[in-house]
């Protein structure tokens, strides 16, 4: 299926590994042009020198807790890729107990979206643009040690996000959720639980329906679909990519 991406522009944020990377280098090579940020200006440059191969990339260095940052961040990508078509917001913080920790996650979290999506809205309005935000299957069950930051947080980017269905729907920018289950990543927290909790990791690898945690292409095969003009009827969903791991029945 041809997706009809191609010319089209994109901003993923937290998207130097993992998902974000993924997503990044799925939209490049359907001819998308984009722009990414993360916090850590070595793996920017490292990650736009090596998907530079792949198309028309461009990266900044972003503290996602530093709001004026997002939005300079946005304005700056737009610039550059010469508007927005698409938006994805991957960035959260590790799962925190200090209250401290608990501030600086609501800003990376919730309200680095808030403000990105914000800044970008005028741009993707121009185009009928579309949201897409990075959930989890965590904030729809308890999971390992329970609710925390990580989880409450990603609860709140799932249900601003599609309120913002009916926001920025009326404008024609659709914004959608992807909901991963547990999800492999190379030197990721599942590798790491991997190599140092086998017994949780097997036990939970046991109870996929496929028999196999999710791979991150797995989620941007989703996330491009819901960027394309093939799902240009889909608004306000959050669509689970799990293998079947999620208990909870969708009606």
């Amino acid at each position: 299926m041809d997706l009809g991406l191609s010319g089209k522009k994109a901003l993923i944020t937290g998207a130097t590994k993992g998902i974000g990377r993924s997503v990044a280098e799925t939209l490049l090579a359907e001819g998308v042009s984009v722009a990414i940020c993360a916090r850590d200006a070595a793996g920017v440059e490292a990650a736009v020198e090596e998907m530079s191969a792949l198309g028309n990339v461009f990266g900044a260095s972003v503290d996602a807790a530093d709001g004026d940052a997002v939005e300079a961040w946005v304005a700056s990508a737009a610039e550059q890729l010469g508007g927005i078509d698409i938006y994805v917001h991957n960035t959260s913080g590790k799962p925190a107990r200090k209250i401290e920790n608990w501030i600086n996650n609501f800003n990376i979290d919730l309200m680095a979206m808030v403000r990105g999506v914000g800044a970008a809205s005028e741009a993707l309005s121009e185009g009928g643009g579309a949201v897409i935000s990075i959930g989890t299957t965590a904030t729809a069950e308890h999971f390992a040690s329970g609710s925390n930051s990580y989880s409450a947080f990603k609860s709140a980017v799932t249900n601003w996000t599609l309120g913002q269905a009916q926001v920025l729907g009326a404008k024609g920018v659709r914004c959608n959720v992807v909901s991963p289950g547990p999800i492999f990543v190379e030197g990721g927290d599942w590798n790491m639980i991997k190599d140092n909790m086998t017994e949780f990791y097997e036990a939970t690898e046991k109870v996929h329906p496929q028999g196999r945690l999710g791979t991150v292409q797995d989620v941007a095969n989703v996330v491009a679909f819901l960027a394309s003009d093939a799902a240009g009827h889909v608004n306000g969903v959050n669509v689970t990519v799990d293998g079947g791991f999620l208990k909870r029945i969708d009606f």
